[in-house]
This record gives C-alpha cells, structure tokens and sequence, in this order.
C-alpha cells in the first residue's frame, strides 16, 4: 500500500516566496492541442501557479519553426495571419510574452534526412539550476519525466521546493509523485481556450 502524499493547499503559500517558472512549451502545446483540441490560456495559467507569492523569473522554452511548419497549417490561417502583420508562430510568441513569460528561442533543427530536431530539456534543467540560488520555489511546466534527475537535485541537493504544473493525463505518474506538489493544470479554470 502506497502511503498518501500530503499535498500544501494553495492557502498555505507564503507571499514572501521566491517563486521561478519554467515552462516546456512544446510539451503543453501538444498535450493541449492532442488531449483537448484546444490551446492553454498562459495568463490564466501563470496568475494561478503565482498566486500570493512573488514572481522572480518565468521562462518560456520554445522551437522557431517559421519556414517548417508552414506547410503544416491551412494555407487560408497562413494568409489570414500574415495580412494581419503576424505569422501564426510569431502571434504565439507575441502572446507569450503579454502573458509575463520570457522566451528562449531555439530553431529547429533540420537533418538531411529530413528528421526534423529541437528540445529545450538540457537549456531548461541549467538555466533552472543556474537560478536556484535566488528562488525559494521551482515550478516546472511540463508531464516530461524526463526532469526527475533535475527534481530531485533541486530538491535534495539545493533544499528547494519543485512544483510541477501539468496535464494529469499526460504528465508522467514519476514525475508526479517525485516533486513537492502536482499541480492538475486540468483543474484550472479557463485553462483551456477551444479553437
């Protein structure tokens, strides 16, 4: 028998956290978008992981894949976004930022083999680490199992609190039970924007 976890209750925050935010972009959008055929509301998402606690950083992670993914969307949204001034993935990105998030940009990376590459996992977990020392709370937004390595040595190695934010159904089960609170990004109200 598996021992229930105790979980903080969001009340008992303390306003003088530190709290760092770091998001997988890649991983919500397509949970999002594959899970509930819709996209995540980022400003919503961020006022609830933040709550009465003081926000140092929030980082975004994504893949610039202008050129790529064109071909992906109907040629009608392309046209539509670009008459007015902004193309689908720079619309996503401008809307990033307005919800409080800084971004970190990596191209995609295309092989000649036509496989196409790009992951954040390695500039996330450093630059996480790289901040602890100024944060009191590290939430990570991700269901990437992936992070355990990194959940625990913030953890146990530099004594911080790790939250993870992420959809309960694709969130790894490790990854859940690994961090000092789960938070169901489910749960959120107006989470979810349907297309």
């Amino acid at each position: 028998m598996i021992p229930e976890r105790k979980v903080r209750p969001q009340s008992d925050y303390l306003p003088n956290q530190r709290v760092g935010i770091f998001v997988d972009v890649s991983n919500l959008y397509h949970s999002a978008k594959n899970i509930y055929h819709g996209r995540v509301n980022y400003a919503e998402m961020m006022k609830h992981l933040v709550g009465p606690r003081q926000l140092i950083r929030a980082m975004a992670y994504v893949i610039k894949s202008e050129g790529v993914e064109a071909s992906v969307h109907p040629l009608e949204q392309v046209v539509n976004q670009r008459q007015k001034g902004l193309s689908t993935e720079s619309a996503f990105f401008d809307a990033l930022e307005k919800s409080g998030l800084e971004l970190r940009v990596k191209d995609l990376q295309v092989y000649g083999d036509g496989l196409k590459k790009g992951d954040w996992d390695v500039g996330l977990a450093v630059d996480a680490i790289r901040m602890c020392d100024f944060l009191d709370v590290i939430i990570l937004v991700t269901g990437d199992g992936d992070y355990i390595p990194l959940v625990e040595y913030l953890k146990h190695g530099r004594g911080r609190r790790v939250e993870v934010a992420g959809f309960h159904r694709s969130t790894s089960s490790k990854l859940q039970e690994a961090v000092d609170k789960f938070i169901n990004l489910e749960s959120i109200p107006r989470i979810i924007l349907r297309r």
